[in-house]
Order: C-alpha cells, then sequence, then structure tokens
C-alpha cells in the first residue's frame, strides 16, 4: 500500500550565497502531522501550498504547479547507496517522502488522493545550483538529470489535510503516454521531445507550454 512516509516543510528560509535570492527553504525537515494542502496562487506571487513551509524564491519554486513536491523514500534509498551518505526523509527538498509508488513513471495529470487531498502531477523537480551545494556534490546538476530520478511536482485540486501514515491512492490516470521521466528529459537533454507535453494538457505549467510552440516555431 503506497504510503506517506513523512511530511516535510522547512519552518524558515535561510541565507545561501548561492541561491538567486540570496536565502533558500530547501532544508525541509519531517513535522508531526497533518498538515493543510492547499492550492497555490500563479507563480511568482505564491509560495508552497503546504502549510508552515517556507520558499524563499518564488520565481523559481512553489505557485500553483509546483505547490507540492514529492519524492520516493526507494529513489533516496538508491542515491544513498550510490553516495554513501545518509540522506534523511526531507533531504531532496521534498514535501513528501512517500513509500510504495513510483513518481518516475507516474503520468502528468494523474491524480493522488491522500489523506483529504486532491493532488495532480504537474512535473519533474528540474535540479540547480542551490540543490547541488546544499548536497555538497559537485557535478550533481548533470548527475541528478542524467539519473532520472526527479521526484514529482503537484498542483492542489482539492484542499485537504495530509500527513505521515496516509494513504496514497491514484484516483486518475490520463490517457497519454508523457511521464515525468519524460518530461524531464523533453526539457532538459532531448528537445526534440518537447511537442509530446502538449498531450498532457492543461497539466502542464504555461510555462512550458509557451516554450513548446517556441522551439515549434524555431524548428519550421
Amino acid at each position: 500500500m503506497p504510503v506517506v512516509l513523512s511530511l516535510n516543510v522547512a519552518q524558515k528560509t535561510v541565507p545561501a550565497d548561492h541561491a538567486r535570492a540570496g536565502a533558500t527553504g530547501i532544508d525541509k525537515r519531517p513535522v508531526d502531522g497533518p498538515l493543510r494542502i492547499s492550492p497555490a496562487g500563479p507563480k511568482g506571487t505564491a509560495g508552497s501550498g503546504v502549510e508552515g513551509d517556507s520558499i524563499a524564491d518564488w520565481s523559481a519554486h512553489g505557485g500553483e504547479y509546483q505547490a507540492v513536491y514529492g519524492y520516493a523514500r526507494e529513489d533516496l534509498d538508491w542515491w544513498q547507496s550510490e553516495l554513501d551518505v545518509p540522506l534523511h526523509n526531507g533531504q531532496f527538498g521534498e514535501n513528501l517522502t512517500t513509500q510504495g509508488i513510483d513518481h518516475t513513471t507516474a503520468l502528468v495529470g494523474e491524480q493522488w488522493r491522500i489523506g483529504t487531498a486532491l493532488l495532480e502531477v504537474s512535473g519533474p523537480r528540474i535540479p540547480c545550483r542551490t540543490f547541488a551545494e546544499f548536497l555538497g556534490q559537485r557535478g550533481w546538476v548533470k548527475r541528478f538529470t542524467q539519473q532520472g530520478r526527479p521526484g514529482a511536482y503537484f498542483r492542489v485540486l482539492e484542499a485537504g489535510l495530509a500527513g505521515p501514515g496516509d494513504e496514497i491512492t491514484v484516483v486518475h490516470r490520463p490517457d497519454h503516454d508523457v511521464t515525468v521521466e519524460l518530461y524531464l528529459r523533453a526539457v532538459t537533454t532531448e528537445s526534440a521531445l518537447l511537442p509530446r507535453l502538449l498531450a498532457a494538457g492543461d497539466s502542464v505549467p504555461p510555462e512550458v507550454v509557451e516554450l513548446v510552440h517556441k522551439r515549434s516555431a524555431v524548428d519550421h
């Protein structure tokens, strides 16, 4: 049975020289739940959809299509073995550390019921310098991208309460093949895949749809 192992938030942002905003909320730690999960406003105008979670750079994180970030404990364990360092729940900046469900093969637009909240898969996490500096790993952006275990961002379709131990139920799977992994490849290393993202409709953020159209215009 897929479950939430931990619900993680950054109680506050902390200064970070390497972060574009001069601070970061990546250091998320497990908290006692449940907490309220709510829809977020447009990117740049809103932070996290998780109650009590701090985000520093709203231009890059948070907002409707990045209201919640999830990562599988199974993938954390894989990285733990690869890096030979302990990785606690929340170490990758995820709000939800899960067990028993694969984020990489999830479809964009797939809907997960967690507690009383309804979340929709909206895309992969794209690694940045702040992530690399936080982990202290040289070449991390390239390595994380190549391995294709990005975790999944979610938008919130129905507000509700979610917490550790809550079952995760997939209540809808859309009729297309746009996985989180394909999305990651399309926007990082294989731009020829970008047009395929349009099959996911409005589950894809508007700025990514715009990127697809710009790329198509250049190609033609």
